[in-house]
């Protein structure tokens, strides 16, 4: 009798330990891939998220930096590495901009993801050298009129948000500015400080230790509102462009196909992580919101912002290939 309630007991454990034994998940790290630079806007909320993750889940959440193509690079080793929760991608506007801009892409922005939380938004800010005599975007105008063809303006790449926003801002205002795409953020704002370009429409994130050095002047921000960081400075909007409202913002992605649970538990912490008073310090010091959020929000998000910008770079006529 014993021997057949022992038996009993072992058996019912072999039929609950794939559910019950196993660890919740991370039980080992995460990679966070960035498909840009290190020091760029996405870098920084990466690796604040990931510090916040490391801090509520237990294990280290490791960015990795894959910058090219546009964030293609990066992006495209995500939807290639296996959905066992143990890649993320921390990704920008590029995710909604790149399936209009390239007749072909190795991974469907859509199809090969799970999103799993917004992390954050941000205006972009106009920057200019300080050497030129800029105040405010009307005497950017004024500059480019008088001096067709002959002012540089730096993006962090080409069909970048910041590249598209600025293509935009000629078309409404009639001036004729030289495209220079870099690779991110960082040496775009070198360049910008040393005087090799005038302009560039950068994130709030990357620009606002070159802002408050003095060594960028700021002249517009591109959100319908004011930036926290930068009150004095007015927006596109206030400056002439009515209704003029660009931002740029971040969110975590898995590969399609990791388990719901594993998605929905990193939501939660994302959401957690976000709303901690020193990540949203952290985070508004530079300029940003934190702001978490469900995967189905997220999605909702996405589905919006490659549709808007669909609209836009149709009308342009932009193409990467």
């Amino acid at each position: 009798m014993m021997r057949r309630w022992v038996l009993g007991w072992v058996m019912a454990l072999a039929l609950l330990s794939p559910a019950t034994a196993q660890e919740p998940w991370p039980r080992r790290p995460v990679r966070v891939v960035v498909p840009f630079l290190a020091g760029g806007g996405a870098d920084v909320v990466a690796r604040a998220m990931a510090q916040a993750l490391g801090e509520r889940l237990g294990q280290p959440f490791v960015v990795e930096n894959r910058p090219g193509g546009a964030g293609n690079v990066g992006t495209e080793a995500v939807a290639r590495a296996a959905p066992d929760g143990y890649t993320m991608l921390v990704t920008g506007p590029n995710h909604a901009t790149n399936p209009h801009l390239f007749a072909r892409l190795p991974f469907d922005a859509v199809r090969d993801f799970a999103p799993v939380s917004l992390l954050t938004g941000a205006p972009y800010v106009l920057v200019a050298d300080p050497a030129l005599p800029l105040q405010g975007f009307a005497d950017l105008v004024a500059l480019a009129r008088a001096r067709p063809g002959a002012l540089s303006y730096g993006s962090s790449g080409n069909g970048s948000a910041g590249h598209l926003a600025m293509e935009m801002i000629k078309t409404i205002t009639g001036i004729d500015m030289v495209h220079v795409p870099y690779r991110g953020s960082p040496p775009v704002l070198v360049d910008l400080m040393a005087g090799r370009i005038a302009v560039a429409l950068d994130n709030v994130l990357s620009s606002s230790p070159g802002i408050g050095a003095g060594q960028l002047r700021a002249l517009a921000v591109s959100a319908a509102h004011r930036a926290p960081t930068l009150p004095d400075v007015p927006t596109l909007a206030e400056q002439g462009l009515a209704g003029f409202d660009v931002t740029v913002w971040q969110a975590a992605l898995f590969p399609a196909g990791v388990d719901p649970a594993i998605v929905a538990r990193a939501s939660a912490a994302i959401a957690a992580g976000m709303r901690a008073p020193a990540v949203r310090q952290r985070m508004a010091d530079i300029g940003a919101e934190a702001i978490g959020g469900t995967p189905a929000e997220l999605a909702t998000f996405l589905e919006a912002e490659m549709a808007r910008w669909g609209v836009v770079i149709r009308a342009s006529g932009a193409r990467l290939d």
